[in-house]
């Protein structure tokens, strides 16, 4: 039976859903015997005194966030296979737990280039790699674009005051740059901070300032007002591939060194990024109350009733901004949401998710879904399901 010993911050979501990933690997063999350290208390005895508590629980393995002064050759002396959580920087020599945080700040990026932003931010740490690597693949994106003069960059902070950040500074930048804007924040926690500066500086989300998070924690993402709009990781998959990884290793130790990549999987869009980068404020009215009652059975009537615009006047200037109809961004809203619970809710029938979304024909958002995804909800649910 192999014992492991994480090291993490488990109040967030990234460890839990790690760790779910790690329990549901041992699972299919036997249950591994599984520790838990804060990682406040791994500093305050040092990397030998977390060697001597891995010794006295007869630890396999040891998985966890270290700093780049932790001497990490000490687990290998003892005969302990270690996979760091990247916390800072990524180490050399033992696997580490990181991600393709480039791609993941290129995902952003074109979420909001596609939505017609010509401003960006970035609101994170320094020195960081996974905040680093995330601005720069931002930053590539919106250079490529060609709007590589209208990056700001807000980076001040420091990894060391995680749960601290300077709101009156941070407001005066909010209010400062140019809008709208699209931000991209570090993570979601970064996120949350950034939506409370735009509360304090009287910024408006999302009409001035878009913002988009990492890692997609759905209490976090719930808390934001507005609720924030985040990129999926595919993290529990990484807690699987962690777990096989580290009984290799136990059971190998000449297995060869390898880093565990996760991978943004899809951007989760919530009300704090239900704009485009438009002044025609009647359009960002109607992309806000779609967003906000699109899971409900809505129509172009009930859009009408929260703009001061004649409907075909809304239709035409609807277009004019999104490039596509005002039903079709609605139908497609919703189709894309009919998708995303197909999969969270596996055992429920597709009849009762289409109504739980106001659609009481089956056959009619079927009928637009195939013409999306190229197959029926029941075959596309099969196919996610049981990926070749």
């Amino acid at each position: 039976m192999l014992r492991l010993l994480i090291i993490t911050d488990f109040t967030e979501s990234f460890a839990n859903k790690l760790l779910k990933g790690i329990v549901t690997y041992s699972r299919q063999k036997e249950q591994w015997i599984i520790r838990r350290m804060p990682p406040s208390y791994k500093t305050k005895i040092g990397i030998p005194g977390v060697i001597r508590v891995a010794k006295e629980w007869n630890v396999d393995a040891v998985l966890g966030q270290f700093e780049e002064t932790d001497d990490m050759s000490l687990f290998a002396k003892n005969g302990i296979v270690v996979v760091a959580q990247d916390f800072k920087k990524r180490f050399a020599g033992i696997p580490n737990i990181t991600a393709d945080y480039l791609g993941t700040g290129q995902m952003a990026a074109r979420f909001f280039l596609d939505r017609g932003f010509r401003n960006f931010g970035f609101f994170g740490f320094r020195n960081v790699c996974w905040s680093d690597e995330r601005c720069e693949g931002f930053r590539r994106e919106v250079e490529a674009a060609g709007f590589g003069e209208s990056f700001y960059e807000y980076n001040l902070q420091e990894l060391d005051r995680l749960w601290f950040y300077e709101r009156d500074q941070l407001a005066q930048w909010l209010q400062m740059i140019p809008k709208p804007i699209g931000i991209m924040a570090s993570d979601d926690n970064q996120s949350y901070n950034l939506i409370e500066a735009c509360h304090s500086a009287g910024v408006k989300i999302p009409a001035e300032v878009s913002v988009i998070g990492v890692d997609n924690d759905e209490l976090l993402c719930s808390l934001g007002n507005p609720t924030l709009s985040s990129i999926m990781v595919n993290i529990e998959e990484g807690g699987y591939r962690t777990a096989e990884l580290i009984e290799q290793m136990v059971t190998n130790p000449d297995t060869p060194v390898q880093d565990i990549v996760l991978r943004p999987i899809k951007i989760v869009g919530r009300i704090s990024t239900a704009a485009y980068a438009t002044d025609d404020i009647q359009i960002q009215k109607a992309v806000q109350f779609i967003h906000q009652n699109y899971q409900k059975k809505i129509g172009v009537k009930d859009v009408m009733s929260e703009v001061a615009l004649s409907r075909r006047l809304l239709e035409r200037r609807f277009k004019q901004v999104t490039g596509i109809t005002l039903y079709q961004y609605m139908s497609d809203l919703k189709i894309k949401r009919f998708a995303e619970l197909l999969l969270e809710n596996p055992d429920e029938q597709i009849t009762g998710i289409a109504l739980s979304l106001g659609e009481s024909d089956t056959k009619s958002i079927s009928r637009r879904f195939k013409q999306i995804y190229g197959c029926s909800p029941h075959d596309w649910r099969i196919k996610q399901q049981n990926p070749v």
